[in-house]
């Protein structure tokens, strides 16, 4: 299905919220969703994205990934797509093949341990 853009006059941004481990996609200001990560070695480790319901159908969690992934690559980094809506994204578009890392049990221990922590 595809996605509806934001409408023409809403302005967006996606910043890095590094204090919560996340990107966030914001609409005229307000956080309208986010996409969760956390840092092991080189990888950053994407595990969870929401995009609130009053904001759903704009096509704004492809762009927040899009901008998450550009600067996971802007940084230097590899990441890693444990969150299904990331790793979608990612089957849809090959441009961070380059910078993905493969998804294996080691990582997802790591993660939940992190998490737990």
């Amino acid at each position: 299905m595809p996605q509806t853009p934001p409408a023409s006059d809403e302005t967006t941004q996606v910043r890095l919220a590094a204090e919560a481990h996340r990107y966030e996609i914001l609409v005229e200001g307000a956080v309208a969703g986010f996409t969760e990560f956390r840092d092991h070695g080189h990888q950053r480790v994407f595990f969870h994205t929401v995009v609130e319901d009053a904001y759903a159908g704009r096509g704004l969690a492809s762009v927040l990934v899009r901008e998450a992934l550009e600067h996971v690559r802007g940084s230097g980094m590899r990441l890693v797509p444990i969150c299904p809506y990331v790793a979608k994204y990612l089957t849809k578009h090959d441009g961070f093949r380059d910078i993905t890392d493969e998804v294996t049990p080691e990582v997802k221990a790591w993660l939940k341990a992190e998490l737990q922590a």
